[in-house]
């Protein structure tokens, strides 16, 4: 993997969104882009793509910009793709059965395994191609499956025993999309999603028009 040590969090932040656009560049056959090209298309500054991709060693030529399939696999490296993550997700309501049905994870490498909830009636029922699990079984499948990432999806009571018993199960990240901030043992990396979040964003927006 590359040297991440020069990645500050807002660059990591960004990593993402650089490579979204590379992928569509190279899909659709572009070789190669200048940062001023670049910069117009993320609704950024030249400076700032420069700053950017010289923080993780990217090379670009005057006259010439960027190799745009040699920058998208060097940012692919730093996001760690290009292996297979192992994913459950607990709690089988609608986003939990949006998101184990969302074709893009797997393209990516993050394969979701198992789907857990703790309602009887959901419990053995089919969705897209999961048997929902019922969460009392949720530690016997982690200690016979090794599960890079756990994915909550359950109301804001359970996320917190949720989120311990992923951690107590041996996961090494964990994505949580209950309305609050849970906690993690050390060493375990979690990424707290909150919903409403870009939606009072545009509502900032709307009242400043």
């Amino acid at each position: 993997m590359e040297d991440a040590s020069r990645i500050s969090s807002a660059l990591m932040r960004r990593l993402p969104r650089y490579y979204r656009y590379l992928l569509e560049l190279d899909r659709r056959g572009v070789t190669r882009i200048s940062s001023q090209e670049l910069a117009r298309r993320m609704r950024l500054t030249a400076s700032q793509i420069r700053q950017d991709i010289n923080c993780f060693g990217g090379e670009g030529q005057q006259g010439y910009g960027y190799i745009v399939a040699a920058l998208r696999d060097r940012i692919s490296r730093l996001l760690g793709l290009g292996r297979q993550y192992s994913m459950v997700i607990v709690g089988a309501g609608n986003l939990g059965q949006a998101l184990s049905k969302y074709k893009g994870f797997g393209d990516m490498g993050f394969m979701v395994r198992a789907l857990f909830d703790q309602s009887e009636r959901l419990a053995g029922t089919q969705v897209h191609k999961y048997t929902v699990r019922p969460v009392s079984q949720l530690a016997a499948y982690l200690g016979e499956h090794k599960t890079d990432i756990g994915v909550i999806t359950v109301p804001a009571e359970h996320a917190q025993a949720t989120c311990d018993a992923l951690a107590q199960g041996g996961v090494g990240a964990i994505w949580n999309f209950a309305p609050l901030d849970l906690r993690a043992p050390e060493g375990i990396k979690i990424e707290n999603m909150h919903l409403s979040d870009s939606l009072l964003v545009l509502s900032y927006k709307l009242t400043r028009q």
